[in-house]
């Protein structure tokens, strides 16, 4: 569902908001909320890196955010958190919040930002996904299984996906982009 905002003079500014996870084969995106993402391969993170950079505004829960440990250049980082005053307001490009995940949207898209990163982690992506707010999915597949961990999402779904495009991001990693239906 693209969010859609008229401003003055009849301008019409359309949102897109995106998950970008990577995942083990066996479907998980981390064996614990600690666990680096330092499993992926560098074609995920070369992936991750030009959609975020092209979104500009990347949220993140305050677990992800930590296992990541500073903001990332060109990007601003919004970090969800039930205690937004624990989050160091002096890093660079960095907000912390606890407010609802439309309103968030709503003032971002009044302040002319057309492209939003869901970066995770698995209580985030529930939370945008069951707000009906997420528009797309980027899943890259890597050649890794963990067994046991977290899987993308924290409660029962039922959401239904269009393949867009499959593409081999190298010999053995898959990326899968989704439509949200």
């Amino acid at each position: 569902m693209k969010l859609t905002i008229a401003q003055e003079h009849g301008t019409i500014i359309c949102m897109e908001v995106f998950i970008i996870a990577a995942l083990t084969a066996d479907g998980l995106i981390a064996k614990n909320s600690n666990h680096p993402a330092l499993w992926t391969s560098k074609e995920d993170k070369q992936f991750f890196q030009e959609k975020t950079k092209e979104a500009g505004i990347m949220i993140m829960g305050a677990h992800t955010f930590a296992t990541i440990g500073r903001s990332l250049p060109g990007r601003k980082t919004i970090v969800y958190t039930r205690n937004p005053q624990k989050i160091d307001s002096h890093l660079p490009n960095v907000r912390a919040t606890n407010t609802p995940p439309k309103q968030l949207l709503e003032e971002l898209k009044a302040q002319g930002h057309t492209k939003i990163a869901i970066c995770g982690g698995s209580a985030i992506y529930t939370l945008f996904l069951q707000s009906g707010l997420v528009d797309k999915l980027y899943l890259t597949i890597e050649p890794t299984l963990f067994g046991r961990g977290m899987g993308l999402f924290t409660a029962d779904l039922e959401v239904k996906l269009h393949l867009v495009s499959s593409r081999k991001l190298s010999d053995d990693v898959v990326l899968l982009e989704y439509d949200v239906v």
